[in-house]
Order: structure tokens, then sequence, then C-alpha cells
């Protein structure tokens, strides 16, 4: 029970019990309405979006041919950390993610921090994702009707990289994504899950189209000297490995969930198995189709994928479908992914780390509408006004210290708690979860100082607000009863 007495050393390595019941506090529970296919397509339409139709033009100049080692490489990675959330979540599941996991196994200084972490690594991604979209957004206007918006409503005012000016003011189609994403995603989960699926199954199809036009146009001598970039396969990887974010936005979705146990572990090993087969099988078609060298030049850099299909096969056609796509496609990674900044939220603010305004649950949708109207407009804010080159960096850094934090409390939950059930178990353990950490350590090693910088004062400012807030409203602080605590759901009950 609570000890309001305890120093901040001891405050800070407290762990929340775990204590699972079918019913929790009225208004604050969140309807299971997901499926196990439903949450599989969330973890493809989280993935399967910004990294294939973007990254190819900076991955294949970096490894050559052997981009598809990368790929394979980035792939292993994920899988690693994916079996060690299967494992977490089926035995804990509910919202939170990796945040929920390090308050059960490590402590609530360490889940203040992770918390962070993972708020930055999806508010970033949503952003930058929707200002991805834009882009593809104003290309496919001009395709179909031979105009774009105009430079001040579609570029940020903000200088990128190279600073030069960029001659724009807002960049409004991003602010408009995240919008109809926040309407989505106040109607329901559920709704926004079936049309989520209806949109990954539409660009796996174009993707197919892609593939089989790219092998149409096969030129076998385009693989020569496979190896000759080999001292680029590594970097190549970890431009890639930004997108494997989707696994952990599965994860956050576990209190949602029918039959969690099972549902959760299989969506995410069946999202990561389709994810790392389609990007190896589009890297294969665009390397068939157009030589190395191609992939250097500006013309792959906007819109490559549909500039390779343009050149394949003579016509515009496929290359406003695949425009379409596109379009399609990251509108989804968008959804999903604010989504499960949302939930991550709800599952801080059930711990009292910030208001209980986050937890509120809206009787007529099921949703937590005042955590998502807030969360949707800071996000539109960035994404208005601040360019991609600044955000991506960042996301790596919170999507490689999320996966290294869950393999981490993954092991001392074994060694705290080894009668907990678990009824998916991380095969080859402790290799799995050690490999997890040291291959992320190495990847985060590799970033530019200036995202430690950004990322670590982040941080900093989120410690501050912990002890100037979270420390003094924390959950653990007051509570009477372990119900007060307990997360809304009994693994019994679920499994009848």
């Amino acid at each position: 029970m609570s000890d309001q007495r305890l120093g901040l050393g001891a405050q800070l390595l407290r762990r929340k019990p775990i204590i699972f019941q079918h019913h929790f506090h009225p208004g604050t529970e969140l309807p299971r309405k997901l499926n196990t296919f439903q949450l599989m397509m969330f973890g493809v339409g989280a993935t399967i979006g910004t990294g294939i139709f973007f990254v190819l033009s900076e991955a294949i100049p970096v490894a050559g041919p052997a981009v598809i080692i990368s790929f394979l490489l980035a792939g292993l990675a994920a899988g690693l950390s994916a079996l060690c959330y299967a494992e977490l979540s089926s035995s804990i599941p509910v919202s939170g993610s990796t945040y929920s996991f390090s308050y059960h196994a490590l402590g609530e200084g360490v889940a203040v921090l992770v918390g962070g972490c993972v708020l930055l690594e999806y508010g970033l991604a949503v952003s930058a994702v929707a200002v991805g979209w834009s882009g593809y957004f104003n290309e496919l206007l001009r395709l179909l009707f031979g105009f774009q918006l105009p430079t001040e409503l579609s570029v940020s005012f903000i200088p990128g990289d190279d600073g030069v000016a960029t001659g724009g003011v807002v960049n409004l189609p991003a602010i408009v994504l995240v919008g109809l994403c926040m309407l989505l995603l106040i109607r329901g989960a559920s709704e926004s899950a079936t049309i989520n699926a209806i949109m990954v199954c539409i660009k796996l199809g174009v993707l197919g189209l892609f593939i089989v036009i790219g092998l149409s146009a096969f030129n076998a001598d385009h693989f020569d000297d496979f190896f000759a970039q080999a001292a680029g396969i590594s970097g190549a990887a970890g431009v890639i490995f930004f997108s494997f974010i989707g696994l952990d936005a599965v994860a956050t979705a576990g209190e949602e969930v029918r039959n969690p146990q099972k549902a959760i572990p299989r969506a995410i090993i069946g999202a990561l198995l389709i994810v790392t087969g389609v990007y190896v099988l589009v890297c294969i078609a665009g390397l068939a189709a157009m030589p190395v060298e191609w992939y250097s030049t500006p013309e792959a850099g906007e819109a490559g994928l549909a500039k390779v299909m343009e050149l394949v096969t003579g016509t515009p056609i496929w290359a406003t479908v695949l425009s379409a796509g596109a379009v399609i496609s990251v509108f989804s990674v968008t959804l999903v992914t604010l989504y499960g900044q949302t939930r991550i939220l709800f599952s801080i603010s059930r711990d009292g780390m910030v208001s209980k305004k986050f937890l509120a649950v809206s009787p007529k949708h099921g949703t937590p509408v005042y955590n998502t109207v807030v969360v949707s407009l800071l996000v539109a804010l960035v994404a208005g006004f601040v360019p991609s080159d600044y955000l991506w960096d960042s996301v790596s850094f919170g999507t490689l210290v999320a996966f290294s934090i869950v393999a981490i409390s993954l092991i001392v939950l074994r060694r705290r708690h080894p009668e907990l059930e678990r009824p998916f178990k991380v095969p080859l353990y402790p290799v799995v979860p050690i490999l997890t950490v040291a291959v992320c350590i190495y990847v985060l090693v590799s970033l530019r100082p200036i995202t430690w910088i950004i990322c670590l004062t982040w941080l900093a400012i989120v410690f501050v607000f912990y002890l100037a807030y979270g420390r003094r409203h924390a959950t653990l602080n007051h509570y009477t009863s372990d119900e007060e605590i307990s997360e809304p759901i009994h693994p019994e009950l679920e499994k009848q």
C-alpha cells in the first residue's frame, strides 16, 4: 500500500503491482472491440508506408544491391524485439505498451523517462509522416488535375537541414491529415481499425502491382558486384529501422482487444512477417527494374517508386495509381501512430503522472475524446510548421529506447514474477532479449550528436515535470486498495 513519506530515491524505484480484475473504474475503461486481424492490420498499417515509399532512394545508394540484406537485418532486429513484445503483451495485456511494462518491471523513475521517450517518438513520427504525406498528396494533384497547392500553403517556413529558405508559410495538407485522423479516432477504435484494414489492403495491392511490374523488367546486370558496398549494409539498416514503430503501436492496443493473450502475439508476429516480406520483395523489384546509380538521382528522390513504374511501362497511368496508393498508405500510418500516442497518454494519466482529464472516456463513442483532441492539436502544430528533416532521427531514438526497455523488462519480470501467466514465451531465452538490447545500443550510438542533445533535453523537461506534478499526484501515493490500481483485465475470465 501507499507510503507518502517515501524519499525521492525510493519513489523512483517503486514498481506498480501487477493486479488484474475484470471491471475497472466506471468511465475510464476502454471497450474491447478489436480482433486479431484488425490488430495485425494496425501493425502493417503503421509500418508499411513511409518506410517503403520514401526510403529506397536513401538506402540503395548506401548499400547498393546488398540493401536487400539491410532490409533483412532491420527485420531481424525488429523481429527479436517483436518476440519480447509478444511475451509481455500476452502476460500484461493493458494500454501503455513500453511505459506500462517498465512501470511494472523497472520502477516509477524509468517509467517516467520511458513515457517521455515514447510520447516524443509517437508525436514526432505522426508529424513527420504527415509532412511526407503532404508531398505525395501534392504530386497526386499534379498527376490527376495538373495543378498543385502553392508553396506558401504546402511547406513550412522553417528551412530544412540545408538552411535554404523554403518560401513556404504552413504545411496545410499535413494539418488537415492530422485533423481527419483525429475525427476517425474520436468516432471509435473499431471503426478506425476497419478503415485502416481497408487502406492496408489497398496499399498491399498497389505494392503488389509494383512488384509485378518491376520484376517484368528484370535485369540481372543490376545485381552485379552484389557486395561492392557491403560496408553500407548496417548504415542502410539504420535508415530503415525507424519504420518498425508499428510493432509498438500494436502493443498499445492491449486494453481494447478481445482475447488479448492470444491476439496480440499473433498480430505482432504476423505483422512482422508481412512487413518484412513486402519490404524485401519491393526492394528486389526496384533493383531489378533500375540500376543502383539511378537511385542517387534527383528523379528517384521524389516519389521514386512511381517514377520506376512510369519508366518501365512508358505511361503515367501506373505512376498515378501508385501515388494514390502512397497517399492512402501514409494516411493509415498517421492514423495508427496517433492512436498509439493517445493510448500511452491514457495509461500515464491512469497512473496520475498527468491530469486525469486524459483518462476520461466518452460514454457516446467509447474513446478518450479530450485526450485525442489535445494530442492531435499539438501534433498538427508540429506537422504544420516543422520540416521532417528535424524529426526522423528523434523518432529512431525513441523507437530504439522503447525496444531496449521492453527486452530488459522481460528479463526482470521473468526473475521477479516467474508465476505470471505467459501464453507466449520468448524462445532461446535469455539470448533473444540480450541480443535485442545489444542491437539497439549499436544503432543508438550511431545517431547524430544533435539528436542526443534534443532527446536528452526533452527527457530533462519530462523529469522536471515529474518532480513538480507527477511525484505528488502519482496514483501509488494514495491508493488504499488493490482495486484502485488494478488493470481492467482478468486472464482467467478472458479465456472463457
